[in-house]
């Protein structure tokens, strides 16, 4: 008994490293994300092709399956820049990606010194910043 309670904490840690690692909860988040968004018939159906998708794109290394595309990026833009100044803030920057799920992104982007992201470089970083997050696996 003793034993198995010093080796209980190892495996557990082991089991948190290995999901950490191979992206394990993400892809199963982004699944599920996918999956409530599109509602199909077949859910077993469209989950497979949802993989063979995300294989397709660890391969080709772009089309990463995402629940956010261009005309989403600009909703959020449009939303921060009602009236069509042409910039964001660098808060605001930082606040629309992190509520898009990116976590990486560049922090000091092209304007940030004035305090005017572009909507070019908010669609830059978005899109790179999304694909990373959709992709579910560590690049090798």
């Amino acid at each position: 008994m003793a034993d198995e309670e010093i080796q209980t904490p190892q495996r557990e840690e082991e089991t948190r490293q290995y999901l950490q690692e191979h992206r394990v909860l993400e892809l199963f988040n982004n699944l599920t994300s996918q999956l409530i968004f599109s509602r199909p018939g077949d859910p077993k159906k469209f989950m497979i092709e949802t993989l063979e998708r995300l294989q397709k794109s660890k391969n080709t290394k772009r089309d990463y399956p995402c629940l956010f595309d261009d005309s989403n990026i600009q909703s959020v833009y449009g939303m921060l820049d009602p009236t069509n100044r042409g910039y964001i803030t660098l808060k605001q920057y930082c606040e629309a990606l992190d509520t898009l799920g990116i976590k990486d992104f560049e922090i000091r982007p092209e304007g940030a010194a004035d305090d005017r992201i572009s909507f070019e470089t908010f669609l830059s970083e978005a899109r790179s910043g999304l694909q990373r997050a959709s992709a579910t696996f560590t690049n090798q």
